[in-house]
């Protein structure tokens, strides 16, 4: 080789690999940035309590903080919605709820995204019981005194939800068809809010999810009177199911996951789903989330998928059946 073409051989080296630095550089590994995670509640709801567990231990393992944003209102659709419309780009996840992937789509026609085609499944993070709870001064100690109450005194007595067309909803409104009463349904925006007016009195009961409710079942606000979930629960062991109470139909659990806008890369998606998998096998977390009545689950994007489809599915056909229709 001459020198004149060692010379070009240096050059042409060093042009590559100012080349290569500026495309690594111009591809960071994600994320780089702090992420956004949508919740679409308002705080202190199960919602906002799972998400807030989780994005600590997801913010560990990606390197970077996830912060969450509360986007309360219209039964979840508003935050949901915020979330199908986000930039493709792995910065902006979203919390999905049985309410904002089935309910909320299965009884408002004027829902302004699709659950099935405007987002990408990550994983399903924890199942959660539902439990019916009423203030202590309802003159009923268990399911069977307060379902005569309530056929005794029809339209007397309310109940509150997180929005119309939400789970809160949706199995208020079922709980009064099995049961044949009457209860006025007061929506809210969000499941906190809703909690708050239960606990002071302003609203009857509540069909709402175990974690938000627990610490106040436990310190004698709220009393229990039954719980959907397969079995009785460890910290409930006096409230039966739904099943037991001789309303199998009612024991539905609720669940909370993450998803993504339609069309984010399939490598951000893997990576989230990495971390998230990795938090939910941390030993703090579970412990933290089981203390509110959360089970960790942690399934395959292609698995989520198919529990949303089977979710949306059987609120659509309630919905039918019931004749439910919300317009939020």
């Amino acid at each position: 080789m001459t020198v004149l073409s060692h010379a070009k051989a240096i050059l042409a080296a060093a042009i590559a690999g100012v080349c290569f630095s500026s495309a690594a550089q111009a591809a960071d590994p994600y994320p780089n940035k702090p992420i956004r995670l949508i919740v679409p509640f308002a705080a202190g709801g199960t919602t906002d309590i799972v998400a807030r567990i989780v994005s600590e231990g997801l913010g560990r393992e990606l390197g970077q903080a996830v912060v969450v944003e509360n986007r309360g209102g219209g039964g979840g659709s508003i935050g949901a919605d915020a979330v199908a419309r986000a930039t493709l780009d792995g910065y902006t996840l979203g919390v999905a709820t049985v309410s904002t992937m089935a309910t909320n789509p299965a009884t408002n026609p004027k829902n302004p995204y699709d659950p099935l085609k405007d987002f990408v499944p990550i994983t399903n993070l924890v199942n959660v019981p539902n439990v019916l709870t009423v203030n202590p001064s309802v003159p009923a100690k268990n399911l069977a005194e307060f379902i005569a109450l309530l056929k005794a005194n029809p339209g007397k007595y309310a109940y509150a939800s997180s929005g119309a067309g939400g789970i809160g909803h949706l199995d208020g409104e079922l709980f009064k068809s099995l049961t044949k009463t009457d209860m006025v349904h007061v929506p809210y925006r969000g499941s906190g809010p809703a909690l708050n007016d239960v606990i002071a009195g302003q609203v009857n009961a509540q069909f709402d999810n175990l974690p938000s409710s627990m610490p106040h079942i436990q310190a004698g606000k709220l009393r229990a009177l039954a719980v959907a979930a397969p079995k009785r629960l460890p910290s409930l062991p006096d409230v039966p199911t739904f099943k037991e109470a001789g309303l199998p139909e009612m024991d539905n659990m609720a669940w909370y996951g993450l998803v993504a806008p339609a069309g984010t890369p399939k490598a951000v998606i893997d990576r989230v789903y990495e971390a998230a998998v990795k938090t939910l096998k941390d030993p703090k977390v579970v412990q933290r989330l089981a203390d509110g009545g959360s089970l960790v689950d942690g399934n395959t994007p292609a698995q989520y998928a198919e529990q949303i489809k089977r979710e949306l599915d059987l609120r659509q056909r309630i919905a039918k059946e019931r004749n439910i229709v919300s317009t939020n």
